[in-house]
């Protein structure tokens, strides 16, 4: 939805309804003024000159207002305003709709006739334009209350009351936009929850798109009558603002072409949406340019208390590029600067999936628990509480994997540890339970074709990632098809290897090792891979490789596949099962017992190449422990820096120490370049 800045609107009303007062009669003055009370009226129409409806003192002053005369609608107005300003939860929103709905009510009754008017002529219009305008400030502030509180029925019938004035400029409120953003934003359910629904997505998606029509031809109607009052071009704005939308509708039918024109239209615009183009190219898998239109969207977001949507899929592009510390360093940050406002759920969501990727099972669980106690309020946004559940489900999902995938890590012989075994069948019990709960709440999902299915869209709060940890262990056979299709008929030249590696990791869970290595060695060879922005997936296709090859008793395939692995996204390999071949050298006096449990852990310690160096001192100053570590990989280059923790139980330090050399915890080496 586009902003709107009252004081700058307010102060152009009233400085040219002052130039036009001075040039009529003082008969057609009375005119303009509500009979009732017009000496009131005038008083506070002059006081509201040196007002800002959005300051500090705009509460004393609607105050003020209403005592002077509280039939008028101005004082009824600064409170909204006020109020809608300083809100920043659902109790907010409701106090402030309730006297922005008084000012509605009393505007309509005491200026039925300027709201009606419509003229070419500017003599006649200039008594009608600042309660046009007023009155669209009012329903825009109501309809964002009203949104914010999650009532569409009173938004669809709030823009219905406004459209009936037939206004010849829609001002602060473009009713046939937001009857299109309401329909597309409750696009999932029917006319049995909402009446003004259809009764399916596609044909919701028909219906927001007519009302964007609308919209349009609405705009060419008015431009005739226009035409002698406001500068030519004026309608340039209000067409620009509908194909806003009209990119939003097609990046979601992931009608690329489309969305790409309608973007086209809007790029020399001030108003060009950074973040949705960033998430338009982000869906078509240009995580590039997707980064660099999120930075723009930065310098272009407002100070309203929304969810940043550009911090928050800024931390998946974070994921992908290998630097889930920096992703979850941004959020940490988000947390920090916006506290509890709405987003606050969401940011704790995008901070555990990236401690989660930097192999922080513990604290991204602790994270996740918080977005999943906070109820979290949807502003501005086409993601409700159905996206913010699933994401919050799923990470809970992969955690459980990830408790699971850390005992086979930290127990190389963890088959024949009746404790361990103890402990893993509680984690393989919770799992399941988790397991059953999301694919019950998915299943439920009319989405799940367009948002999950497609592994990018514009309404996904996922990573591509967590949907194969969604799907892994169900009918290996229908998500096969499934994506079999999706491969065949997606047109998106730089999404389609995705789908090519859910056809190769399902193929591998048939057993069909040899066939899904060369699906893999395919996607390998495709010119369309970026390998800066694309080390997650590169690292999933090694880490394939070395599956395929482990199976296929190919051993010098699998050194090299996994080391590769290591080498661009360390943090992954303790989740996979896979044993790391290392060398080792210990530098100095050593702790037998921190050296013998990092030894237990699933390591492979080697001599021979390839693989990681791996340099570890134990210092002692003062009475306190110390391990200082490193590794570098076999050309020399960090792949973990140099960087060193303090212990006191050698046995925790010695798994600490294993989990270290994977670069989960610690220094980030991107950030220290």
């Amino acid at each position: 939805m586009h902003s709107i800045d009252l004081e700058a609107t307010g102060r152009r009303i009233v400085l040219l309804l002052c130039l036009c007062l001075a040039a009529i009669s003082p008969i057609q003055a009375q005119q303009l003024i509500h009979r009732k009370n017009p000496t009131q009226r005038w008083e506070i129409d002059a006081k509201r000159m040196a007002s800002n409806m959005l300051s500090d003192d705009a509460l004393p002053r609607s105050r003020e207002f209403k005592r002077i005369d509280s039939s008028y609608y101005v004082g009824w107005l600064f409170e909204g305003a006020y109020k809608h300003e300083h809100a920043a939860d659902y109790l907010g929103y409701k106090n402030a709709a309730q006297p922005l709905e008084k000012a509605l009510d009393l505007i309509e009754r005491d200026y039925r006739k300027e709201l009606a008017t419509r003229s070419p002529d500017v003599a006649v219009y200039v008594f009608a334009y600042k309660f046009q305008i007023d009155y669209t400030t009012i329903a825009y502030l109501l309809m964002d209350c009203y949104a914010n509180t999650e009532e569409p029925i009173k938004v669809y019938n709030l823009m219905r009351r406004t459209l009936k004035w037939n206004f010849q400029r829609d001002y602060q409120l473009d009713a046939y936009n937001y009857l299109g953003w309401t329909v597309h934003r409750n696009r999932f359910y029917n006319s049995s929850k909402y009446f003004f629904l259809k009764n399916s997505i596609d044909a919701n998606e028909r219906l927001a798109n007519s009302y964007l029509d609308s919209g349009l031809r609405r705009i060419n109607i008015n431009k005739r009558i226009n035409a002698t009052i406001f500068p030519q071009g004026y309608e340039l704005e209000e067409k620009q603002r509908v194909y806003h939308y009209k990119a939003m509708l097609y990046s979601y039918a992931l009608k690329i072409d489309s969305a790409t024109y309608y973007y086209d239209l809007l790029r020399k615009s001030p108003f060009f949406p950074h973040n949705n183009y960033a998430t338009f190219r982000e869906v078509c898998g240009d995580f590039r340019e997707a980064e660099r239109e999120y930075e723009e969207a930065v310098a272009q977001d407002g100070a309203d208390k929304r969810l940043k949507e550009w911090a928050y899929y800024t931390s998946i592009l974070k994921i992908y590029k290998s630097q889930p510390k920096l992703g979850a360093e941004l959020m940490r940050e988000m947390i920090k600067a916006n506290g509890s406002t709405p987003g606050f759920g969401w940011y704790n969501i995008a901070l555990a999936r990236c401690l989660f990727y930097d192999g922080q099972e513990k604290e991204s669980e602790r994270y996740i628990n918080k977005a999943a106690e906070f109820k979290e309020l949807h502003i501005g946004t086409t993601l409700g509480q159905t996206h913010y559940d699933f994401s919050v489900q799923l990470i809970k999902l992969l955690n459980k994997q990830a408790a699971l995938d850390r005992q086979r890590f930290e127990h190389k012989n963890w088959w024949y540890n009746p404790s361990v075994l103890a402990d893993m069948g509680q984690m393989l019990t919770e799992k399941y339970m988790q397991q059953f709960l999301i694919i019950n709440q998915f299943a439920l999902n009319p989405e799940r074709d367009r948002v999950v299915y497609k592994l990018f869209s514009t309404e996904s709060t996922v990573s591509w990632d967590e949907v194969w940890y969604l799907i892994r262990d169900f009918s290996t056979k229908f998500f096969l098809q499934k994506f079999q299709q999706e491969l065949r008929t997606d047109d998106r030249k730089y999404v389609r290897k995705y789908f090519k590696l859910f056809v190769a990791q399902l193929t591998m869970k048939q057993g069909n090792y040899k066939e899904a290595r060369v699906l893999l060695n395919e996607i390998l060879r495709d010119p369309n891979i970026d390998p800066e922005y694309e080390k997650l997936f590169l690292a999933r296709v090694y880490q394939d490789q070395a599956t395929c090859a482990k199976e296929m008793d190919d051993k010098a395939g699998y050194n090299d596949w996994i080391y590769r692995a290591y080498v661009i996204y360390p943090q992954l390999v303790p989740t996979t099962g896979m044993s790391m071949n290392m060398n080792i050298r210990i530098m100095g006096q050593q702790d037998k017992v921190v050296v013998d449990r990092l030894k237990d852990c699933n390591i492979n310690w080697v001599t021979t190449s390839p693989a990681p160096e791996v340099y570890i001192s134990f210092l002692n100053a003062g009475g306190k422990k110390r391990i200082e570590y490193y590794v570098m990989d076999r050309a020399g280059n960090y792949v973990v820096p140099r960087q060193s923790f303090g212990y006191t139980k050698a046995e925790d330090a010695g798994v600490e120490l294993a989990y270290r050399l994977f670069n989960i915890g610690g220094k980030d080496p991107a950030k220290e370049k």
